[in-house]
């Protein structure tokens, strides 16, 4: 599933999905979604249960508030 369509229909949900394509700059433009949840904890327990090794983890809502915070940690393995 493209990005643009995650987005959409997982609106303001975090979401864990296995990478299937990239651009030629390294973004992520296609993905398998495993797990999408409103709370973050729970695609976190997805997250432990996986074996894909290329991982996507996102948020698809908009930026946070002024005085709020969001970390997003991208890793390869």
């Amino acid at each position: 599933m493209d990005i643009e369509k995650v987005e959409k229909k997982y609106k303001d949900e975090w979401v864990l999905a296995k990478v299937l394509a990239e651009d030629k700059l390294g973004q992520t433009t296609r993905v398998r979604v495993i797990a999408h949840s409103r709370n973050r904890d729970d695609t976190y327990a997805a997250m432990r249960e996986t074996k894909a090794r290329k991982l996507a983890h996102f948020y698809t809502g908009k930026i946070p508030k002024k005085g709020y915070a969001v970390a997003f940690i991208a890793c390869k393995i």
